[in-house]
């Protein structure tokens, strides 16, 4: 369901009204009670200090004194209403958006990471404002109404030039606001952009320092650092400006209002109390109405990043639902594929078949991978792709992802043990077919040099462990698994060659020569070690088939083969 910005911000205030009701009604008592504080200071100067009855300023000061408990009282609950409702809102946000980022289904969208990360933090804090706004601005304009009553009691054009200039200003004022929200909205942007490319240099740091790219991903980032920088500066002189105008108008408005009413008392039109009220009521009024004023930017910046919002919670999902049909086999086929570099690719292979995939070029190699993954959906490629002779789009997308597995060469960890990172696919694995698969994958080590075994705490994408040790408890949480189809891709780049036979030995055993089902295993490498063990290599160049045989077969007769495998 499609929603907006504007439907995100309508949203919040529905699903807050309890808290906001409460909250707006004790804000607005407050100004209420605000208002009446120079009315009641005025009525002791006339009623009491003039006449210099005793009686009766006592009874005002005990009245202006419960006056100022019912103002404290109602803005200190009101706000935490308010506030609980706005951090509440702004949590509710950011796990709507978490929530869509890692839907299983994926989600259609050019953000990248570190562009999600700032929109389902900084822009749901934002959105959330309204919470905040909207309660300020039923206070402010309570406050003006109730000061604009005052003063028509006290002397009818005191009360209509107020009556009249707030809407006036408040109308002029307005008109700045789509500016706001348009630099709002690039600045959002670009501190998003800045924020990615940041997420991607950390993550990438070691590989660029490996050939020498770092200095220049520095300079790009600083680049775009400083495209933020010049947004947000441009954004907040905007802002700024503003604010500077708005607060300058309504204290204009106010000094004016206290001049003529100065004026009125010399003519003898209003008392000495009367006065005091009207100055009081002025200065008091500079507050409520510089709300008033300043709310059109905060809107608009809620405004802008609810729009954000809503380019994440409005994108469609990448993956169609299926029609829910039950995969059954392990046979994988490609029928007239084009992805990427493929061309009208064709692959079949058998229930049962440990076959072995050489790309000549590397991209050939990362778009099956990708294809394989079941991301891919089915708009972006020609051709079909079936599983058990159904269509993995029309799969049902749980059961797709336990029927085909795809491990890249570069799968990520997470923090935890060893054995939480290891069975996250398959919890309920026993302690057996844990072991099987540590020995299968070489990973046997790293549970063994730690004291705590496989209790052995890994940090954030398995930071805390050697390139190889991370591939290898990788690969082994793709072995416990046990998918009928599993795809691994340059699973043993970042091991030894001794590790390497030990592994293609590993897979082999256990999948195919141990295992009483019929597994499918798809090894997409140019390792000799591992296209050793299989049973057929498909040999790809220009995004098709043109080779196929044994690892043997294809070593002895053709020569690009060898030159692409043996080293």
């Amino acid at each position: 369901m499609k929603t907006g910005g504007t439907a995100i911000l309508l949203r919040t205030l529905v699903r807050n009204r309890v808290r906001l009701g409460i909250g707006t009604v004790l804000v607005c008592l407050h100004q209420v009670a605000e208002t009446l504080v120079p009315i009641s200071i005025g009525v002791i100067v006339d009623r009491a200090v003039a006449t210099g009855d005793v009686f009766a300023l006592a009874v005002w000061l005990c009245a202006l004194a419960l006056l100022f408990l019912v103002l404290t009282a109602a803005w200190r609950f009101g706000a935490r209403f308010i506030v609980v409702a706005m951090q509440n809102e702004a949590h509710q946000l950011r796990m709507e958006v978490a929530h869509r980022i890692l839907d299983p289904r994926g989600v259609r969208t050019d953000l990248r990471a570190g562009e999600l990360l700032s929109v389902s933090t900084s822009d749901a804090d934002r959105a959330a404002w309204i919470a905040d706004i909207t309660p300020r601005a039923a206070a402010a304009l309570t406050a003006a109404i109730g000061s604009a009553v005052a003063l028509l009691l006290i002397d009818v054009p005191l009360g209509l030039a107020v009556l009249i200039g707030t809407p006036v200003i408040l109308g002029l004022l307005q008109l700045a606001a789509p500016l706001i929200t348009r630099r709002a909205t690039d600045q959002q942007a670009a501190v998003a952009r800045a924020s990615a490319m940041a997420t991607d240099l950390v993550s990438g740091l070691r590989p660029l320092r490996g050939i020498g790219a770092d200095v220049s991903a520095s300079r790009r980032y600083r680049t775009a650092s400083r495209e933020a920088l010049g947004a947000t500066l441009h954004t907040a002189k905007s802002s700024a400006v503003f604010a500077g105008v708005s607060m300058t108008v309504s204290a204009l408005l106010a000094v004016g209002v206290a001049g003529v009413a100065g004026w009125f008392a010399l003519e003898g039109r209003i008392t000495i109390g009367e006065l005091i009220t009207v100055v009081g009521l002025s200065q008091f009024f500079i507050e409520p109405l510089g709300v008033l004023a300043g709310l059109p930017g905060f809107l608009a910046l809620a405004r802008a990043s609810a729009d954000r919002l809503a380019l994440v919670l409005d994108a469609e999902p990448l993956l169609p639902a299926g029609s829910g049909r039950t995969l059954d086999g392990s046979e994988l086929s490609l029928t007239g594929v084009s992805y990427r570099s493929l061309s009208a690719l064709d692959l079949r292979v058998t229930p049962g078949e440990l076959l072995g995939v050489v790309a000549y070029r590397p991209q050939d190699a990362e778009a099956l991978a990708a294809l394989l993954s079941g991301q891919v959906p089915p708009d972006r490629y020609d051709g079909e792709l079936t599983v058990g002779g159904v269509r993995l789009s029309d799969a049902d997308l749980a059961q797709a992802r336990r029927a085909l597995l795809v491990e890249p060469h570069n799968g990520d960890l997470f923090s935890g043990t060893v054995a939480s990172n290891v069975t996250a696919g398959r919890p309920g694995a026993t302690a057996s077919d844990v072991q099987a698969a540590l020995s299968a994958s070489a990973a046997v080590d790293v549970v063994e040099i730690h004291p705590e075994g496989l209790e052995h705490e890994v940090a954030d994408r398995g930071s805390s462990l050697s390139g190889g040790q991370r591939q290898r408890v990788a690969l082994a949480r793709a072995l416990v698994a046990q998918s009928p189809v599993m795809v691994l891709h340059d699973p043993t780049t970042a091991v030894d060659a001794v590790t390497e036979h030990t592994i293609a030995g590993g897979i082999a055993d256990l999948r195919h020569r141990g295992s009483a089902d019929r597994q499918t295993t798809i090894l997409i490498t140019s390792s000799p070690a591992l296209l050793s063990v299989t049973d057929r290599v498909v040999v790809l160049d220009d995004g098709t088939v043109v080779g196929e045989g044994t690892h043997s077969q294809l070593a002895t007769e053709n020569a690009n083969y060898r030159q692409a495998v043996l080293r």
